[in-house]
């Protein structure tokens, strides 16, 4: 899984020469940056809100508890891109200025 960089793009000749190997791009606004502070908000969400730990053994086991139980249930995000709209300026469009 590679993110949309345009350097990941010019690989046909390597992936010739690789068959089983194929490549998925996440969509253009998902960074991988992006996927880790999604997985941040969704355990700070779901998991560690409101809750408080007397050790730091005891934060990771209960991290690791709800790893696990995420994973049971775990499915793929869905990605949607939203239709892009034009913006009216005076009655116009932007881009007819």
């Amino acid at each position: 899984i590679l993110d949309n960089l345009n350097t990941h793009k010019k690989n046909e000749d390597w992936l010739k020469a690789h068959p089983n190997v194929q490549f998925h791009f996440t969509p253009t606004s998902a960074s991988w940056l992006n996927q880790v502070e999604v997985w941040f908000s969704i355990l700070q969400g779901q998991s560690l809100s409101g809750t408080s730990f007397t050790s730091l053994k005891q934060l990771q086991e209960h991290i690791d508890a709800y790893v696990n139980a995420y994973n049971d249930r775990a499915e793929p995000f869905v990605w949607t891109k939203k239709k892009v709209r034009q913006r009216r300026f005076k009655g116009r469009r932007i881009t007819q200025l």
